[in-house]
């Protein structure tokens, strides 16, 4: 795990929080191009009412605005939890170099926890994977997150 990597999830822990304080489950990226930030996205499908405005799409949505293509070629994204199957689709599209996530998601990860498209030799597109920077610490946010939103319904 590189130093970069650790700095980059670093900032999409910060958007992860912006989400959950939003009432959003807390999940945060970040697409980064030649050491520069050039998107960055939280989960907003609630406050949307969308149900693709997933952390890494409103990244990618942001970084090709802001780059004017919808082509990615050596952009890397960082996002706190592992990306979901449509997620993987879209970063996929987007041509990304890189994904590097932190926590795994054990319901719906499309990296290796319920499936793996990242290895699928029938995709026309690959992105190299790294997972589990700063997992403990993203997965802290959501647990956190979870366990209020129980105690809430409970009362």
């Amino acid at each position: 795990m590189s130093r970069d990597d650790v700095d980059f999830m670093n900032e999409a822990l910060a958007l992860a929080r912006e989400a959950g304080a939003a009432g959003e489950v807390p999940v945060g990226a970040v697409v980064v191009r030649e050491g520069e930030i050039v998107g960055r996205g939280f989960n907003q499908p609630i406050l949307r009412h969308d149900p693709t405005a997933h952390a890494e799409i409103m990244a990618l949505r942001d970084a090709a605005s802001r780059l004017g293509n919808y082509r990615l070629p050596g952009c890397v994204l960082y996002v706190t939890l592992e990306p979901c199957a449509m997620c993987t689709g879209a970063i996929f599209h987007a041509r990304l170099a890189r994904v590097v996530f932190g926590a795994s998601d054990p319901k719906t990860g499309a990296a290796g926890s319920v499936l793996n498209l990242y290895t699928e030799s029938k995709l026309n597109h690959h992105a190299s994977l790294s997972g589990g920077v700063l997992a403990e610490e993203c997965a802290r946010l959501l647990s956190a997150f979870f366990a209020a939103r129980r105690a809430r319904t409970e009362q």
